[in-house]
């Protein structure tokens, strides 16, 4: 089976098939162009939504992501990257072992048919002006024997008539014999060419077109194979991935597996336990002595006493922010001034120190927490105290490295003084030595708070296990505070005494008088706010950005300056969002008074 034997009359036909097998070739190519740039984009969205749903670094969804299930998804988050990475590698492999091998070979191929088809039309022109010889030859021999024939018709004509001289005669003859003559060379002529014709046309059709068409042959067969290969490398492409992407869901699998429903259910406790225990009964208060009042829960006797806050359960304590909140005045207590005792009350160094700790209380509240935790539960402060403890066990053995290796430097500087000056890392190492023992003091001052948390986590109080209903640990710790006794030193600094026996003991009944019946303190001076505050928390104010109040206390560097609206809006304003004007002639109104009678 040849195309040179069979098809010897078909060169147009297949030089137009030649021409569909290489549009074909390309239409391949085009193809496996396309799947490259599909699995390239689907690998680009994997990724993205890979990326898309990872935990932000230092957010809140990195901490969710401790549990066993949100790890789990986690893993398929990476194992999805990994799994676009391989379709990335699909998309590179059958570029460069299809798309590439595929485009060079048919410019090659291109180029190949284009000089077997420039062959094939040489040979047939050849033959043709070959076969136009022939005819010419022949057509050249016809008529030199027409005229041979008129020449000699004429000759013999003259011949046969009388009248026509001898002369004429023999001239008719001797034309009709080089008639003759021409007709006989072109016969031989015309016997040449035809011979040489016949010889050409058989090394056409039996040598030259054969072998010409036998190699287009031969290239369109190599074409089949070529992108029969291709396909094949198109399946053997897919196929070696699979391997690894079995081995992506198979960790997935594995992630899905390790789902451990109690582990999580665990960890929520861990997370939100706050070491409380649940609150007891309320005690019966017993309203039928009308002489006999309950104690308040704002009382400073409490406060003192106890030493700590005991908020109402299940409602929001105002005793916390006791020096924030006015009552409503009875029209007895109206008539009788007290301020002299309201400003005796915060001119006693203890008292002030009191307040402004429940000040700084309420900025705990609106801003960062204390650096003990004080302001979390105890079971989560226990927690916080000990990463903190680990975190500063981690940097202080970072820097014994860093420390060690530079003993070590020093000591090769010492031994080869050529390498380096030993003096020069001394300064270094005292620097290393100092963060060390800062470290260290750091540690132990955090470790001194933990043991405390932890001794107090076994056994709670009833006033603690009813605290933690409504617990705010940011005022508590103001109030708490304030059991301290302060003693003033003789430079006018306070100092804190852990004994309870200086403790200001006033009864309660006796200070909530006192405190709601205070006159309005005077202004030192006015104030315009720069921006609008919404005074949501006890003990602040709301203001409106422009408007002019009155100044009654100044920062007292926990920024927080007290303002008056009227004579019954007072309160408490961040002090960077409003511009004071002092009075310079304003009076002190903090003027030492006697002692509050208890």
């Amino acid at each position: 089976m040849s195309w040179g034997t069979e098809l010897w009359d078909q060169f147009d036909n297949l030089e137009k098939h030649t021409q569909w097998g290489i549009d074909v070739l390309e239409k391949y190519i085009k193809f496996v162009k396309e799947r490259t740039e599909i699995e390239l984009s689907y690998a680009k969205q994997l990724r993205n939504l890979s990326k898309k749903y990872q935990p932000k670094k230092n957010s809140k969804e990195e901490e969710e992501y401790r549990y066993t299930s949100t790890r789990a998804f986690l893993a398929t988050l990476n194992e999805m990257n990994d799994y676009a990475g391989q379709h990335e590698v699909i998309s590179e492999n059958m570029t460069s072992l299809i798309t590439a091998e595929l485009t060079r070979y048919v410019q090659e191929l291109k180029q190949e048919r284009k000089s077997h088809f420039h062959d094939g039309r040489k040979a047939q022109q050849h033959i043709e002006t070959c076969w136009k010889q022939l005819e010419a030859s022949k057509r050249r021999f016809e008529r030199d024997c027409k005229e041979a024939d008129r020449a000699q018709q004429y000759f013999e004509k003259m011949d046969a008539d009388i009248n026509v001289t001898k002369a004429d005669v023999e001239k008719a003859r001797q034309q009709a014999q080089l008639r003759h003559q021409m007709a006989e060379d072109s016969k031989a002529e015309y016997s040449s060419t035809l011979q040489k014709f016949n010889s050409e046309q058989h090394e056409h059709y039996y040598t030259h077109i054969p072998n010409i068409f036998q190699k287009i042959q031969e290239m369109e067969e190599r074409r089949i194979v070529r992108i029969g290969e291709s396909m094949k490398t198109f399946a053997e492409v897919d196929r070696q991935v699979i391997p690894i992407i079995g081995k992506c869901l198979d960790e997935i699998t594995k992630a899905a597996e390790s789902v451990d429903h109690k582990n999580d259910s665990q960890m929520v406790i861990e997370a939100f336990k706050s070491g409380f225990e649940p609150p007891g009964d309320v005690d019966f208060e017993d309203f039928t002595q009308p002489m006999k009042r309950t104690v308040s829960e704002s009382s400073l006797s409490n406060s003192r006493g106890d030493g700590k806050s005991e908020p109402k359960f299940g409602s929001k304590s105002k005793g916390k922010l006791w020096p924030f909140i006015k009552k409503n005045k009875s029209p007895k207590q109206q008539k009788e001034p007290l301020s002299h005792r309201f400003n005796e009350f915060m001119t006693s160094k203890p008292k002030i120190h009191c307040f402004r700790s429940l000040k700084r209380g309420l900025s705990l509240k609106l801003g960062a927490g204390p650096e003990d935790f004080s302001n979390l539960p105890p079971e989560q402060r226990r927690k916080k105290l000990q990463q903190k403890v680990d975190e500063l066990n981690r940097d202080i053995q970072k820097e014994m490295d860093s420390r060690d290796a530079l003993t070590k430097m020093k000591d090769v500087y010492i031994k080869n003084p050529q390498m380096g000056d030993a003096a020069s890392v001394d300064h270094r190492l005292a620097e290393l030595g100092q963060n060390i023992e800062k470290l260290r003091l750091e540690v132990q001052k955090f470790e001194g708070w933990l043991a405390e948390v932890e001794g107090r986590l076994p056994a709670r109080s009833e006033q603690s296990r009813r605290q933690s209903g409504v617990y705010e640990a940011q005022n508590a710790s103001g109030v708490n505070s304030c059991a301290q006794d302060r003693e003033s030193s003789p430079d006018g600094s306070y100092t804190e005494e852990q004994s309870q026996e200086t403790e200001m003991k006033v009864p309660a009944t006796d200070f909530d008088d006192e405190f709601d019946d205070e006159e309005p303190l005077p202004t030192i001076g006015t104030c315009k706010a720069l921006y609008t505050f919404e005074g949501q928390n006890e003990g602040t104010i709301s203001v409106a950005e422009g408007e002019m109040l009155y100044v009654i206390e100044e920062d007292k560097g926990d920024g927080w300056t007290r303002i008056r609206r009227n004579e019954d809006e007072e309160g408490y304003v961040p002090t960077s969002y409003v511009e004071v004007y002092l009075d310079k002639n304003a009076k002190d109104v903090h003027k030492p008074l006697q002692k509050i009678s208890e």
